[in-house]
């Protein structure tokens, strides 16, 4: 029988409605806050947790469900039996079924599970009848027992070296389980150094979060040898032989350092339900901690799609067994895109399933691009754009985030061609030069790059830098200034973003023959002279025949492979060895040699 009572216990947050709810002799304490009115949204946490591991998530969604947290039995505020034989997952199962008919007795749920938590709520979702109470599932750390046996299995009656290692390599990641499972051992262990503040500090940690992003209740060190119990419990169920279908649509996220589960494990999920998607995040086991905001995202997308919403692109690209071109349902932001490089990269990414951001100072050429994408049946969205005006560069990036979402991969590619000898070249066009040339690519870094680290799926910058960054010479210092910069901020870039697995390429093409030479300005040179010494070098750059689509597929390949620093022409791979190992010999040829 279920019964339902208020209580005093502490809430999740300000405002939030603490309640009781009954499964048998079992009192579970019920947290709600958000939308009275919203959609009912579930939360369900593991060991050692209490509610308040959701208190970073549920912010980002109490504006519109109404967000209903629970203590597990053992945990936080609810009941604890005395036996471990009351903490199987059938006994949690059932705990929540408690709480789901009486938080809401006429309309499914949604629910936002982790660790032993989504595993008990495997059991309810795999249930004919209770399957039904359900509208979405999504699942973070916590695989089903039944599914995760069932896989082992299937593995082991083909004992290939692959399978059979696969299926060692999890178990050998769940072995801690057999040390959990001893009687009273672990407890007294844990009693005597999980404190608290000790625990906070270590996940930290792992996590690479703060410690203040760390939620721990005020029960903590009680939770912590309570909920040991459940490993006893369950640690002969994965032996059990079950085959449990589902028709509840089911996400799966799980972090790529995730100690104890792994992404093989979940690799014939699809087989027990029909419609079901896996992230993979780059992060660790308690990724409500170190990911809120991108749990709070994700679940509401799966919500959104359920609801009969158009699929967000985030969604749909962690569809399970969809077939998929390289960068399908990825986001592309590429700035200097009306021509040159910037134009057939953006075609380039496009013919792989990107859609493409594209921009350029001159809005006319950024359409024209669009159109050719848009043609060969791709997705663009043109804008203008100088690149140089940071105010301008960040309100961009404000729009594309809010219309179009966070870039997957960013690339900056505008900028402009100067010649003449320094000497020769006045402050203010040498400044314009960086502006563009450097500044642009700061911008550019400085305006999606947060957003893209926050994200926590990490991402790809490319940055176009040039063969000029590591060749010495007369009549190119402006030009080589600026592009030398961009290869060492690059390297500096690369490094600070690693942590977030946001790769940095540095793009150095050669001899390219594109209109950038046309349009280059020269530095002491008459109006006659410079424009002869342009079309030389523009029909000598024409007779290399080095096409910017050729560029493009180095860039495409950069980004799949995560190359850091790639020349691209023969001779720009010629002169970034002997910048390396012969330095001298290129600056006796600026010397001897010049372009200005």
């Amino acid at each position: 029988m279920t019964t339902t009572t208020m209580t005093s216990a502490d809430s999740a947050a300000a405002g939030s409605v603490p309640r009781r709810v009954r499964n048998g002799d079992v009192e579970i304490a019920v947290y709600e806050q958000g939308n009275p009115a919203g959609e009912t949204l579930l939360l369900m946490h593991g060991f050692p947790d209490s509610h308040h591991m959701w208190d970073g998530v549920a912010p980002h969604l109490t504006e519109r469900f109404r967000v209903v947290s629970v203590d597990n039995r053992g945990h936080g505020q609810s009941s604890n039996p005395r036996s471990y034989r009351d903490f199987t997952v059938a006994s949690l199962a059932g705990d929540y079924r408690a709480v789901i008919d009486a938080i809401s007795p006429d309309k499914p749920v949604h629910v936002l599970a982790h660790d032993w938590g989504s595993v008990a709520m495997w059991e309810l979702v795999c249930d004919e009848f209770a399957q039904h109470r359900i509208a979405s599932f999504t699942s973070v750390s916590g695989p089903s027992v039944a599914h995760l046996g069932m896989w082992a299995r299937n593995r082991l009656a083909r004992p290939t070296p692959k399978n059979v290692a696969l299926v060692a390599a999890q178990l050998a990641s769940l072995s801690y389980q057999f040390v959990a499972a001893v009687p009273w051992l672990p407890r007294v262990a844990l009693s005597a150094v999980a404190r608290r503040e000790r625990w906070r500090s270590a996940l930290s940690r792992a996590e690479g979060t703060d410690p203040d992003q760390i939620f721990l209740g005020p029960t903590f060190e009680k939770d912590v040898v309570n909920g040991l119990r459940i490993y006893r419990a369950n640690l002969l169920s994965p032996l059990q032989r079950r085959e449990c279908h589902t028709q509840v649509p089911v996400q799966v996220i799980i972090g790529t350092r995730d100690p104890a589960i792994r992404r093989s494990g979940y690799a014939d999920e699809h087989t027990w339900a029909p419609q079901v998607w896996l992230r993979e995040v780059h992060g660790g086991h308690w990724l409500a901690f170190s990911h809120p905001e991108l749990l709070a995202t994700a679940t509401t997308e799966l919500i959104d799609a359920t609801n009969g919403a158009p699929t967000a692109r985030g969604l749909r690209r962690s569809e399970m067994v969809a077939p998929r071109a390289p960068f399908d349902d990825q986001l592309l932001v590429i700035t200097g895109a009306g021509s040159g490089i910037g134009r057939a990269t953006a075609l380039a990414f496009a013919r792989h399933g990107a859609e493409v951001v594209l921009s350029d100072v001159n809005l006319a050429a950024a359409q024209h691009t669009a159109e050719l994408i848009a043609e060969a049946g791709g997705v663009a969205h043109p804008y203008r754009l100088d690149v140089a005006d940071e105010a301008a560069v960040i309100a961009h990036a404000d729009h594309v985030i809010a219309t179009h979402g966070v870039p997957d991969v960013l690339i900056n590619n505008a900028g402009i061609g100067q010649a003449g000898r320094f000497l020769s070249t006045p402050s203010d066009e040498f400044r314009r030069v960086l502006d563009i040339n450097l500044h642009g690519v700061l911008n550019g870094c400085r305006a999606f790059a947060p957003a893209m680290a926050r994200r926590g799926l990490g991402g790809h910058i490319v940055n176009l830098s040039s063969m000029a960054a590591y060749t010495p010479s007369q009549g190119l210092s402006a030009y080589a200034t600026s592009k030398s910069a961009v290869l060492m901020f690059s390297d500096c870039l690369r490094a600070e973003l690693a942590a977030t697995h946001i790769g940095v390429s540095t793009i150095c093409p050669g001899v390219v023959h594109t209109n950038i030479v046309r349009n280059t300005t020269v530095s002491g040179l008459s109006d006659r002279d410079a424009t002869n010494k342009l079309a030389m070098v523009d029909r000598a750059y024409r007779l290399r025949g080095y096409s910017a689509d050729k560029v493009a597929k180095q860039i495409v390949t950069a980004v799949r492979k995560n190359k850091s620093v790639v020349p691209v022409t023969p001779e720009a791979r010629l002169q970034y060895q002997l910048h390396r190992f012969a330095p001298t010999v290129g600056r006796l040829a600026a010397k001897a040699f010049s372009l200005g």
